[in-house]
C-alpha cells in the first residue's frame, strides 16, 4: 500500500467494530441517552438530598456540595440536548450533519467545569486568608459571594456524623456514573459525555473532600483549616479536566484531523474492500484524511488507478470502498473518494485549494472593478447605437 504507518500519538481509545449504531433521542433504551438521563436523575437526587441532609445535619460541606451538585443538571441537560441534535442527518443548510452542535455542546459543558473550578479555588483561598490573615481576607471578600458557599464555617458546630453516609453514598453512586458514561463514551467516540463522565468523577472527589471533613471533626478540634485546602486540591483538578476538555472541542471546532487511529481503520477498510476487486494490484491507497464532527467522522480516501479507466469503473470502487468503511469503522458517517492518475505521483489533497494568485484575479481589487464596469457600460452603449 502505498500509504506509510503512521505512529499513533497520545492515548487513543480501541474502535469498537459492528453497526453504524447512533444516540437517538427517540430510542429511550439507547445507552447514551439511558446513562445520560440516569445521570440527571441521580444528580437531581443527590442535589435535594444534600440539602436536606446539611439543613438537618448543620453539614455546611454538604449544602455546598448540593450547589455543585445542581450545577451537573445544567450539564446533563446540555448534553441531552446536544446529543439529540448531533444524529439528525445532513440538510441543505447543514450539508455536513449536525454533529458540530455536539461539539458546542462539550465546549459548554467544559467551560462550566473550569468556571466552578476556578470560582471554588477563589472561595477556598478566600476562607484560608480568613482563618490565616484576616486582615488580607477582608479585602478579598467580596470574591467569596461568586464561589460555593463558606465551606470551613459551622463544621465544628455540632455536625452529626450521619452527614458522612450521604457523603459516601454519592462517591459510590458517582463513581458507578463515571465508569458507565466513559464506556458508552469511548464505544461512541462522544467528546460530550466524555466531558460529563469527567464531570462525574470530579463529583465524586469533591464528596470525598466534604467526607474527609466531615470526619475531620470528630479526629481533630479545629479541622477547619481540612475544607478549603481540599477544595483548593478540589479546584485545581476540576480547572486541569475543565482546561482538557476545552481545549478537544476548540479543536474540533476547529476542523483539526482525526487521529491517526481512525485513519489507520479507515484505510485498511478501504484496502480489505480493494482486494476483493478485479485489477486490485493497480488501485493504490494514496492518502487517507477526515475531520470529526460531534459523533461524526467525515472522512476523505485518496485513490490512484489507471487514467484509462472509465467513469464508472471508478463508480464501482467508489461504493465498494464507502460500503466496507461504513461496516467496518464505527462512527463514519461520509465517505468522500477521489480519483487520481496512476501515473501522477505528485498530485495531493493540497491540490484541492485554490491557488493565492488565481484567488486574486477572480478577486480583483475595486479600482479593476469599476475601470471593467466602465468599459462594460461602453460597450452597452456602443451596441445600442448599432441598434
Amino acid at each position: 500500500m502505498a500509504i506509510q504507518t503512521r505512529e499513533h500519538g497520545g492515548h487513543h481509545h480501541h474502535h469498537h467494530h459492528g453497526g453504524n449504531v447512533y444516540l437517538t433521542s427517540a430510542n429511550k433504551a439507547d445507552a447514551g441517552v439511558r446513562i445520560t438521563r440516569i445521570g440527571l436523575l441521580a444528580n437531581l437526587a443527590m442535589a435535594i438530598g444534600k440539602f436536606i441532609g446539611g439543613y438537618v445535619f448543620h453539614s455546611q460541606a454538604l449544602i455546598a456540595d448540593a450547589y455543585h451538585a445542581l450545577t451537573d443538571l445544567v450539564s446533563d441537560f446540555l448534553t441531552l440536548g446536544t446529543v439529540a441534535w448531533s444524529i439528525k442527518p445532513p440538510s441543505e443548510r447543514f450539508p455536513n450533519g449536525y454533529g458540530k452542535i455536539e461539539s458546542i455542546g462539550a465546549l459548554g459543558v467544559s467551560s462550566l467545569l473550569l468556571c466552578g473550578g476556578v470560582f471554588m479555588g477563589l472561595n477556598s483561598g478566600q476562607v484560608l486568608l480568613d482563618q490565616f490573615y484576616p486582615e488580607a481576607a477582608s479585602s478579598f471578600s467580596h470574591v467569596a459571594a461568586l464561589g460555593h458557599s463558606h465551606h470551613g464555617h459551622g463544621h465544628s458546630h455540632g455536625v452529626s456524623i450521619h452527614a458522612a453516609w450521604l457523603a459516601a453514598g454519592s462517591i459510590v453512586v458517582k463513581e458507578w456514573l463515571y465508569h458507565a458514561t466513559m464506556k458508552v463514551a469511548n464505544e461512541r467516540k462522544s467528546s460530550v459525555l466524555a466531558s460529563n463522565a469527567i464531570h462525574h468523577r470530579i463529583d465524586s472527589l469533591t464528596s470525598i473532600v466534604a467526607l474527609f471533613t466531615i470526619g475531620g471533626t470528630y479526629i481533630f478540634r479545629d479541622a477547619s483549616w481540612l475544607d478549603p485546602v481540599g477544595g483548593l486540591l478540589i479546584s485545581l483538578m476540576v480547572i486541569k479536566a475543565g482546561w482538557g476538555n476545552t481545549r478537544t472541542s476548540l479543536l474540533e471546532l476547529a476542523d483539526t484531523t482525526v487521529d491517526d487511529e481512525v485513519k489507520e481503520s479507515v484505510e485498511k477498510a478501504a484496502f480489505k474492500a480493494l482486494t476483493k476487486m478485479k485489477d486490485s494490484s493497480a488501485i493504490k491507497i494514496r492518502d487517507v484524511q477526515g475531520m470529526k464532527s460531534g459523533q461524526n467522522y467525515l472522512m476523505d480516501v485518496e485513490l490512484a488507478v489507471p487514467g484509462a479507466w472509465p467513469i464508472s469503473r471508478s463508480r464501482e470502487i467508489e461504493e465498494s470502498v464507502r460500503a466496507a468503511i461504513g461496516e467496518g469503522v464505527r462512527g463514519v458517517k461520509r465517505v468522500k473518494v477521489r480519483f487520481i492518475p496512476l501515473e501522477h505521483e505528485e498530485l495531493t489533497f493540497s491540490e484541492e485549494f485554490i491557488a493565492p494568485e488565481l484567488t486574486s484575479r477572480a478577486n480583483p481589487e475595486p479600482e479593476d472593478v469599476d475601470d471593467a464596469a466602465h468599459t462594460h457600460d461602453e460597450h452597452d452603449s456602443t451596441t445600442r447605437k448599432r441598434r
